[in-house]
C-alpha cells in the first residue's frame, strides 16, 4: 500500500489534517491539496476486528464509526492494532433495508495513523424517525454490517422512546453477560455514561486478565480499548443500536480531578496523560469531529432532541472540576465541601446547561451523568459521611442547580447517573431530610456492567440507609442495565439484573420497575 507524501503530512497542522479526515469532503479536499489517495491494500487478516458502531443521532444525521485493526491487540507504537504508518481508503454505505439493496448515501474516507486508522463519517439527509443499515469496506474485507436511527423530527412529538443505559465495565471482574440482553432489547438506542474502560495494570486474579501495566501513554490506551472492544457481546449492541457516550474516571484515571491527579503526578504528567486517553476515547467512540480533542481538552457536553418527546443534555463531570474536599474518600462534610469557588461542572457548562434546560420544550429533560447527584449518606456511621467524589463533595454547584431546577421548572427532569456499581432510585428534594420538602425531580442510578463481581442483593446496611434516606426509594447491588421507556405520559425504568458476571451465561431478570408520570414530580414504584 503506497504511503501517504511525508512532506504533504508535514505541511499540514494535525488539527487541520484531522478535520479533513473527519470532513464529509475529504477525497476533494485532498485532491486539492495534493494528497495522493491509496491503492486499495490487501489485508491478510480481517482489518474489522473491533466491530462498527454508530453515535449521536440527530433527525437528519448519524455518525458511523470504525476503527481498522488486523492485529487489535499489536502493542507496537509503530503498528498499532497491526497495522503500518500508512493512511487506507474506507468506503462506506448506508441503506434502507438491512441487504443494503436501497442505497442512499455511500462515499469514501480516510483511516489515518494519526487517529488510530479509525473512522467517524459524518452522514447528513437522512429521512427522521427511521432505521438504516450500513457497512464499511477496506482494501478486501467488508465489516459486518451495522443498523443505526434518526431521531424524530424537531417538534414531532414521538409516541414512545425505548433507551438502555449502562456504566462500569471492568474486563478483569466479569464478563459482559448484560450486554448480550441488552442486544435483545427493543431498543432506539443506548447511553453510555462512563468507564467504559479500567485503567489498571494486569492483575494475577480476575475473570479476565488486563494486557501491560496501568496505561498512561496513547499507546497503552488505543490497546486497552481494543481489548474491551473483542467482547462480542459489547460489539453486538454497538452494532444494532446508535450510541450516546460520555466518561467518567477510569478512562483516563481513578477519581482523577481536572488537572489533579488522584496519586503523585504532577500536573504536566496528568495532563500529556489527559491527552492521550483523551485521543484515544475519541478514536473509539462514535463522536463527532466537533468532540475531536485539543491536547488535553475536549469538548464531551452537548444536547441531543428525541422530538419533543425528550432532551437529553450530556453532562461531562470530570474535566472541569476542582479537586475532591477532605483528602476526597468518604468523609464527614468539612469546610471545603461548601466553598463557593469549588466546582463538578465548571461555570461554562454549568450554564451551558441552565441555559439548555430553559429553552428546551421536551416533554422529558433527561441529565446524563457519571456521578450520584443526590445527598445520600453512604457509610451509616454515627456521623453522617458523604462520598466526596460524587456531588456531595461539591455542595454549592449541586445547589446551584437544584435551586435551579426549583426555579425555572424545566419540564420533567429526569438525572440518570453510573459510577458506583449499585442500582439506586432516588427523588431529588430541596431539603434531604424533610419528607414533606418539594421534590425537583428523580435520579435513575444504573449499576455497573461487571464492575464489583457478582455483586448482592442486599448489604448488611441496607436497612440503615433507607432509615437514614427517607428520599431513596430502591437500592440494589447487582449487575446489569436500566431499561428505559418514555411515552408522553410516562417515564417507566425497569432495573434489569443479572445473577452473576463471574462466568459467562447469565439470565436476565427485571428486578423492579419505577415510574415518574408526566406534570408529576416524584417517582412511583409500578
Amino acid at each position: 500500500m503506497a504511503p501517504i507524501a511525508s512532506d504533504t503530512l508535514a505541511s499540514m497542522s494535525l488539527a487541520r489534517r484531522d478535520l479533513l479526515i473527519q470532513s464529509g469532503t475529504l477525497i476533494s479536499s485532498l485532491a486539492a491539496l495534493s494528497v495522493p489517495l491509496f491503492a486499495s491494500p490487501r489485508f491478510a487478516k480481517d482489518p474489522f476486528t473491533l466491530g462498527v458502531a454508530s453515535g449521536d443521532p440527530t433527525a437528519s444525521g448519524i455518525v458511523l464509526w470504525t476503527r481498522l485493526a488486523p492485529d487489535p491487540l499489536n502493542a507496537d507504537p509503530l503498528h498499532g492494532g497491526g497495522m503500518d504508518q500508512a493512511a487506507v481508503e474506507v468506503t462506506w454505505r448506508l441503506s434502507e433495508d438491512e441487504k443494503l439493496s436501497k442505497v442512499v448515501k455511500k462515499g469514501k474516507t480516510v483511516a489515518t495513523p494519526n487517529l488510530g486508522h479509525s473512522v467517524h463519517v459524518e452522514v447528513e439527509g437522512l429521512r427522521p424517525d427511521r432505521w438504516y443499515w450500513y457497512q464499511f469496506q477496506a482494501g478486501n474485507y467488508t465489516s459486518p454490517i451495522g443498523r443505526t436511527r434518526t431521531m424524530p423530527a424537531a417538534g414531532a412529538l414521538a409516541a414512545k422512546l425505548n433507551f438502555a443505559f449502562a456504566s462500569c465495565q471492568h474486563w478483569e471482574t466479569g464478563w459482559f453477560n448484560a450486554y448480550e440482553h441488552m442486544a435483545q432489547e427493543d431498543l432506539h438506542l443506548v447511553v453510555h455514561l462512563g468507564d467504559y474502560i479500567y485503567e489498571g495494570p494486569e492483575r494475577t486474579s480476575g475473570v479476565r486478565k488486563h494486557t501491560g501495566p496501568e496505561i498512561t501513554t496513547l499507546t497503552h490506551y488505543r490497546n486497552r480499548h481494543a481489548l474491551y472492544k473483542t467482547d462480542a457481546h459489547l460489539q453486538r449492541v454497538h452494532r444494532l443500536f446508535p450510541w450516546i457516550v460520555t466518561w467518567d474516571d477510569h478512562e483516563v484515571d481513578n477519581n482523577y480531578a481536572g488537572d489533579v491527579a488522584e496519586d503523585k503526578q504532577t500536573r504536566a504528567e496528568l495532563l500529556e496523560r489527559r491527552a492521550n486517553a483523551y485521543q484515544a476515547y475519541y478514536e473509539n467512540m462514535p463522536l463527532r469531529v466537533s468532540s475531536l480533542p485539543k491536547g488535553s481538552a475536549m469538548q464531551l457536553y452537548r444536547a441531543l432532541d428525541f422530538g419533543s418527546l425528550a432532551k437529553f443534555t450530556v453532562l461531562d463531570t470530570r474535566q472541569y472540576r476542582t479537586d475532591q474536599p477532605c483528602g476526597d474518600g468518604n468523609k464527614p462534610a468539612c469546610a471545603e465541601v461548601f466553598d463557593p469557588q469549588a466546582t463538578i461542572l465548571g461555570a461554562t457548562q454549568r450554564e451551558w446547561l441552565f441555559q439548555t434546560l430553559d429553552r428546551s420544550p421536551a416533554r422529558w429533560n433527561v441529565i446524563a451523568q457519571q456521578v450520584l447527584m443526590a445527598r445520600l449518606d453512604v457509610a451509616m456511621r454515627a456521623e453522617e459521611t458523604f462520598s466526596m467524589d460524587q456531588w456531595s463533595g461539591y455542595e454549592a454547584d449541586r445547589r446551584k442547580v437544584l435551586d435551579f431546577l426549583g426555579a425555572r421548572k424545566p419540564t420533567n427532569p429526569i438525572v440518570i447517573t453510573g459510577d458506583i456499581h449499585t442500582n439506586w432510585v432516588v427523588d431529588l428534594k430541596a431539603d434531604w431530610k424533610d419528607e414533606k420538602s418539594a421534590v425537583l425531580g428523580t435520579e435513575f442510578v444504573g449499576t455497573s456492567i461487571t464492575s464489583g463481581g457478582d455483586g448482592s442483593d442486599e448489604r448488611p446496611n441496607t436497612a440503615a440507609q433507607y432509615q437514614r434516606n427517607p428520599h431513596l426509594k430502591w437500592f440494589n447491588a447487582r449487575r446489569g442495565y436500566v431499561r428505559c421507556e418514555l411515552t408522553p405520559a410516562h417515564y417507566r425504568a425497569d432495573y434489569r439484573i443479572v445473577p452473576f458476571v463471574t462466568k459467562p451465561g447469565a439470565p436476565v431478570e427485571t428486578r423492579t420497575s419505577w415510574t415518574v408520570e408526566n406534570g408529576r414530580l416524584g417517582v412511583q414504584k409500578t
